[in-house]
C-alpha cells in the first residue's frame, strides 16, 4: 500500500513539474513572441520556437538527472544561461545579478580609485589598451598590448571584461598584483601596483617645436592624454597661446589616448570644424537607435591652419572619434598606425527581479560611414614605432626620475611618426606659401 502511495506521489510530482515546465515554456514564448515574429525571414528559418523548446528540454534534463541537487535551482540555472548568452555576444555585453547591478549603481555615483590602465578584450584575453599618463600603471612601465593573466589570485581566463575592471578598481591605497604577459618579448612578469584617486591633466606639452626640427617654420605641438570635461576649453586656451607665438601649423598627438567622455571628444572637434558639423553617429539594428553628434552651433573654430593628428594602436574610443572626424572631413592628415577599434554603445536594462543586462545596442561610425568598433581608424600616412622606440617615447613622458639606462634609451631613439608629421606639415606650408606668392604675382601684374 505504501509503495502504491509513493508511486502516486511521485507521479503527482512529475505532473506538477511538467505543468510548471510547460508554463515556463509558454512564458518564454510570450516574452520572445514579438522578437520571433518581427525578425527577418532568416530568423524564421532558425526556428525560434524550436530552440526555446530545446532550451526547456535541457533545463528539464538537468533538473531531473544532474548529480548535484544543490546546483539545480531554477534561478541558478537561468542566471548561468543568461551569463553565457551575454558573454557570447561581445566583450562589453554582460548579465548582472541584482548585487552586481546595485554595485554598478553605487560605482557610477562615486569615484573609485584606479591603476590607470584601460583594458579591453582581444582574442578572449584581457588586454591593455593604454596606460594613462601619471598613473600607477604608466609609472610601472605597463605597455599597450600587455596581456593580463591574473589579477591578485584570480585568473583572467574566461573572466568577463567588466569583472576584470571591477577588480582593477576599488579603494585607494590598496595594492593589486598583476601577472602580465608581454607578447613582444614573450616575458611574463608580476607588477605590484597601488590604486590611486586619479587626477590626470588632459593637455600636455603645448609648445612650438624647435626650429631645428621644422626648418624655421612655426609648427605647434599639443598632446591630449584623455577626453575629460574641461579638455576642449583647456585645449582652446593652449591653441590661443600658440597663435600669439606665430603658430602656422599644428601636430595634435593622440597616441596612447584611451578616450574618455564622448561629449568632450565632440567639443574638441568643434575647435577645428565649422559649427553644427556632424562628427560621429551611432547606429544599431533599430533605426530609432541612430544618434548623430554635432559640433556646437556656437563653437568658435580656430584658424584653418594645416594640421596632423598622430595616432597609434593605443588611441581608442574618443581619440578615434576625433581622428576619424578630422580625417573624413579633410581637416587633418592622420599619421601613425591604425587605432585600437573601440567604438560601441552599451545600454543598461533593468529586469523585474533587480538583475540587469548591459547590452551593446549600437556602434559608432565616422562621417564617411566607416565603423570604428573592431576596425579602428586607418591613417593617411602609415608610420610605425618598433618596441624600443615606443618604450623611449613613453619614458620621455614619464615625470619620475629615469635611470641612466632609461635616459640613454630615451635620448638615442627617434620618433619616426613625429618626423613624418613634421615633413607633411612642412610640405603643406611650402605649398601654401608658393600659392600665395603666385597669387601675389598675378595681382601685381
Amino acid at each position: 500500500m505504501r509503495k502504491i502511495e509513493a508511486n502516486l506521489l511521485q507521479s503527482m510530482r512529475r505532473k506538477v513539474f511538467f505543468c510548471l515546465l510547460g508554463l515556463l515554456v509558454l512564458f518564454n514564448v510570450a516574452v520572445v513572441f514579438k522578437v520571433v515574429t518581427s525578425t527577418a525571414a532568416a530568423d524564421s528559418e532558425e526556428g525560434g520556437y524550436t530552440n526555446i523548446t530545446i532550451f526547456a528540454r535541457v533545463l528539464q534534463l538537468i533538473r531531473q538527472d544532474y548529480v548535484d541537487g544543490n546546483k539545480i535551482a531554477f534561478k541558478d540555472l537561468i542566471y548561468s544561461a543568461l551569463r553565457g548568452m551575454l558573454n557570447g555576444l561581445d566583450p562589453h555585453s554582460q548579465f548582472m545579478e541584482p548585487t552586481a547591478y546595485r554595485d554598478l549603481q553605487v560605482d557610477t555615483k562615486t569615484e573609485a580609485a584606479s591603476l590607470g590602465i584601460v583594458v579591453s578584450t582581444r582574442d578572449g584575453v584581457i588586454t591593455v589598451v593604454s596606460p594613462m599618463e601619471d598613473t600607477p600603471g604608466f609609472r610601472a612601465g605597463i605597455l599597450p598590448g600587455d596581456r593580463i593573466l591574473r589579477i591578485n589570485s584570480a585568473t583572467t581566463e574566461k573572466m568577463s571584461l567588466q569583472d576584470a575592471i571591477n577588480l582593477l578598481q576599488g579603494d585607494a591605497d590598496q595594492k593589486v598584483t598583476l601577472t602580465i604577459f608581454r607578447p613582444s618579448n614573450k616575458e611574463t612578469k608580476d607588477y605590484v601596483l597601488q590604486r590611486e584617486a586619479l587626477r590626470v591633466p588632459s593637455i600636455k606639452e603645448a609648445r612650438i617645436l624647435d626650429s631645428s626640427q621644422t626648418g624655421g617654420l612655426k609648427i605647434g605641438y599639443v598632446r591630449v592624454t584623455q577626453f575629460s570635461e574641461p579638455t576642449a576649453q583647456e585645449l582652446s586656451q593652449k591653441l590661443d597661446q600658440l597663435q600669439t607665438q606665430g603658430l602656422q601649423a599644428l601636430v595634435l598627438d593622440l597616441r596612447f589616448n584611451p578616450g574618455g567622455l564622448l561629449s568632450s571628444a565632440v567639443s574638441v572637434c568643434g575647435l577645428f570644424l565649422p559649427p553644427r558639423t556632424m562628427v560621429v553617429y551611432a547606429e544599431g539594428r533599430d533605426p530609432a537607435q541612430r544618434h548623430e553628434y554635432f559640433t556646437d552651433a556656437n563653437a568658435r573654430p580656430h584658424p584653418n591652419y594645416p594640421m596632423v593628428v598622430l595616432v597609434n594602436s593605443g588611441s581608442a574610443s574618443g581619440a578615434e572619434i576625433v581622428a576619424g572626424a578630422l580625417k573624413d572631413l579633410n581637416r587633418a592628415l592622420l599619421v601613425g598606425e591604425t587605432t585600437f577599434g573601440k567604438g560601441s554603445v552599451q545600454t543598461v536594462i533593468q529586469l523585474p527581479d533587480g538583475s540587469a543586462l548591459r547590452l551593446t545596442t549600437a556602434k559608432y561610425f565616422t562621417p564617411s560611414k566607416q565603423v570604428i568598433n573592431e576596425k579602428g581608424v586607418t591613417p593617411n600616412i602609415k608610420a610605425s614605432l618598433d618596441l624600443e622606440q615606443e618604450r623611449a617615447l613613453l619614458l620621455k613622458r614619464r615625470d619620475a626620475q629615469l635611470t641612466l639606462d632609461e635616459e640613454k634609451l630615451a635620448g638615442d631613439q627617434k620618433d619616426p611618426q613625429m618626423d613624418r608629421a613634421i615633413d607633411a606639415l612642412k610640405g603643406a606650408l611650402i605649398y601654401i606659401q608658393n600659392g600665395q606668392k603666385a597669387s601675389q604675382g598675378q595681382s601685381d601684374q
